[in-house]
């Protein structure tokens, strides 16, 4: 796939425009149906759970996606363009941080 199509890019831009969780909420909200967000949500809830070195069933099991969908995130993870590794990397980056700064704020 190309994704260096002007309306991707376009799409792109748009997204990243987005100042908060509330602005991306709303713009989701209007761009995707809410089947299409909640397919979305599990796929990525799957990427999570595979990180965790959860097995396929439990993921299957949990999130209502399709065993075959499970392995193809699982193979997206592992052989993709490093999507789901990157965003994993930085939340979990961002969530020591977050946890630090609490322990911090109370010691």
């Amino acid at each position: 796939m190309n994704l260096n199509k002007p309306q991707i890019n376009s799409l792109i831009s748009a997204i990243l425009a987005l100042k908060d969780e509330k602005e991306a909420k709303r713009f989701l909200r209007d761009l995707l149906t809410e089947a299409e967000i909640e397919e979305f949500s599990k796929r990525w809830q799957a990427a999570q759970m595979l990180d965790k070195k959860i097995p396929y069933t439990e993921i299957v099991k949990q999130t209502g996606l399709s065993s075959t969908t499970v392995a193809r995130v699982a193979n997206w993870l592992k052989n993709g363009k490093g999507g789901y590794r990157l965003m994993l990397n930085k939340l979990h980056h961002h969530n020591s941080i977050s946890r630090r700064k609490s322990c911090v704020k109370y010691a």
